[in-house]
């Protein structure tokens, strides 16, 4: 059944939150781009993202410039300052910063990065329009403890707590430290785009308070995520710093315990496409903050 959210005329397409656990087809495109539009993707590495997911790139920026990402992140993780802004996650074991949000906002380097045409030029091709920061935020994995990120979709939480309407979102993250396959890097079960997964389970008020230190809201059943894994596999990214893997939202993804010696960091950026800007949240009972969800729809220029 169809039902309709508090924003008038909009469908949610993608139930979520109920009380049983419900698999639906995917209604939109992945690549909302004509075929002949110009782009820095080549026409084959679209056809790749629209069948798998998933775009990779092994040296987005290269060595001379990627010093300059990663000083900004250990300045922006080493400043008390930001530890206590609320834009700040820390792990609880060790009190050390986890990942700092809205960082196109507080840092000039990386709003810099934002608008690069290496970046946004990629994102704005697979959408078809001009795209907007729908959440930007800097993720560090020292060695020795730092906890992964469980299997989830993107776009089961933008569209259950942020209201997003619709599958016309991309995220990129870009490495700022070598990604090897043991120091807990990302992994996308190839296909798994086509399928949403609405989950089970109510939204608590203020869930992200919770869902940022340990996810459990919009999480998969075992279940689930075993069948989809035997139907499309696990693609685990490695690369060195510099390398960028875009990803369709909803791509089931996650990431693993950091207990090698090796530091993983990535700054991570959605793209959403100004045609599919946020309205009521379709299954929480309010909005997340801002700084996660973003209701400033400016065009990325």
């Amino acid at each position: 059944m169809t039902v309709l959210n508090s924003a008038p005329g909009v469908a949610d397409l993608y139930p979520t939150r109920g009380k049983t656990e419900v698999a639906t087809a995917r209604v939109d495109p992945v690549v909302w781009s004509a075929p002949d539009a110009r782009g820095p993707i080549r026409q084959s590495d679209l056809a790749g993202f629209e069948r798998d997911g998933f775009l990779a790139i092994d040296e987005l920026i290269g060595p001379d410039e990627i010093g300059v990402y990663q000083a900004e992140l250990e300045r922006l993780v080493n400043d008390p300052a930001i530890k206590a802004d609320e834009r700040s996650i820390v792990e609880k074991a060790s009190q050390k910063v986890r990942s700092v949000f809205e960082v196109h906002k507080i840092s000039e380097v990386f709003a810099r990065l934002v608008r690069d045409e290496r970046v946004v030029g990629r994102a704005r091709q697979i959408l078809g329009s001009d795209v907007y920061v729908h959440q930007s935020r800097i993720n560090v994995k020292p060695g020795f403890g730092a906890s992964g990120f469980y299997w989830h979709s993107d776009f089961e939480t933008w569209h259950a707590e942020d209201g997003l309407p619709n599958m016309r979102t991309v995220s990129v993250s870009l490495a700022l430290t070598e990604n090897y396959d043991t120091n807990g890097g990302l992994m996308i079960m190839p296909g798994s785009h086509k399928t949403f997964l609405g989950c089970a389970g109510e939204t608590p008020k203020d869930n992200y308070k919770r869902s940022l230190q340990m996810q459990d809201a919009g999480t998969p059943s075992d279940e689930a995520l075993t069948s989809l894994a035997d139907e499309y596999g696990i693609r685990l990214f490695t690369g060195k710093a510099g390398s960028a893997t875009w990803f369709d939202c909803n791509a089931m993804h996650g990431s693993g315990d950091n207990i090698t010696p090796y530091p993983r960091s990535n700054v991570f950026i959605v793209f959403n496409s100004v045609e599919n800007t946020a309205v009521e949240p379709f299954a929480a009972p309010v909005r997340r903050p801002e700084f996660i969800g973003a209701r400033d729809f400016t065009p990325v220029k």
